[in-house]
């Protein structure tokens, strides 16, 4: 089905931008990062402005609900990643299959199969044994951080709790999208969504006085790279939410493979330690992905 296929694209992509959001925070602040980001993306979908037009007036409030919601889920996920190991957050980025579900029977009363309950349980027991060694990778990640991380047990806690907020909000943004996409095309949701993300920043940045370099942050070409890896990705994944039969609990399920990209580069790119575990463990929650799109 086309669109497996596509939902599959988003998760590689998704994988690879969370290499390039680790990339880009070396260089810039997360509100540098974030800010430019957006911007650029909206800068490559403005020539689509003719394709976006036409919505009825309560669309406007409900994209400018779901660009809200992404605000926050990166604002946390961007702060999580500067300050934990990619691989790490890779494997807790796929708690929000468990959220995603949960919304995708609770308010699209998706009905789960058995396969798609094994799939469940596969996954939730890769995330419970992650738990059980996080911490070696955590002080690897602390040497090269400021002294206020290295051993703070209640700052690593913070990190996580963070990543699992960006993951519900994910999840609650994939729910706005597939009731969206019902009455809307890919393009008007893709332009509005955007340039409301864009509006956010800017009034962040502007009611907290936030510092901006905008010289360095156009110099940043992970930036670059990021965006224009996020507007394929999230056109996709646009286009698999408007097809007949396409459904949230197996959507969210295969975007997880995107998890053993991150895996990968956090050994090979970043130098990070004790991937092996982090590696079963994905395994394990990829084994539930495939048993659940049965």
């Amino acid at each position: 089905m086309l669109w497996v296929l596509l939902v599959l694209l988003y998760g590689i992509l998704k994988g690879c931008r969370e290499i390039l959001k680790k990339k880009a925070l070396e260089k810039n602040s997360t509100i540098e990062v974030l800010f430019m980001y957006t911007l650029l993306s909206f800068v490559i979908v403005l020539p689509d402005i003719k394709n976006a037009m036409g919505l009825e007036t309560r669309f406007y409030f409900y994209i400018a609900l779901k660009s809200f919601v992404i605000f926050l889920a990166w604002m946390f996920s961007f702060t999580a990643i500067k300050r934990m190991p990619i691989s790490l957050y890779g494997v807790l980025d796929l708690s929000r299959v468990m959220f995603a579900t949960l919304l995708g029977v609770i308010v699209m009363h998706e009905v789960l199969s058995g396969y798609q309950i094994a799939g469940l349980l596969f996954v939730s027991t890769g995330l419970l044994l992650l738990k059980y060694r996080p911490q070696r990778s955590w002080k690897r990640a602390a040497d090269h951080e400021t002294g206020a991380v290295r051993g703070e047990q209640s700052v690593r806690s913070l990190y996580v709790v963070m990543a699992f907020a960006s993951c519900m909000f994910n999840a609650l943004s994939g729910l706005l999208d597939k009731l969206l996409m019902r009455e809307i095309n890919s393009s008007q949701l893709q332009f509005w969504y955007m340039l409301f993300l864009v509006l956010f920043y800017l009034l962040y940045i502007i009611f907290t006085r936030t510092p901006v370099h905008m010289r360095s942050a156009v110099g940043n070409k992970w930036i670059w790279m990021l965006s224009i890896l996020f507007v394929i990705a999230d056109r996709s994944l646009f286009i698999a939410n408007g097809m007949p039969g396409s459904r949230i609990t197996v959507m969210t399920l295969l975007k997880q493979a995107g998890c053993v990209v991150t895996i990968l580069a956090g050994r090979y790119l970043f130098q990070e330690k004790d991937t092996a575990h982090k590696m079963v463990c994905a395994g394990i929650i990829i084994a539930g992905i495939v048993v659940g799109v049965r």
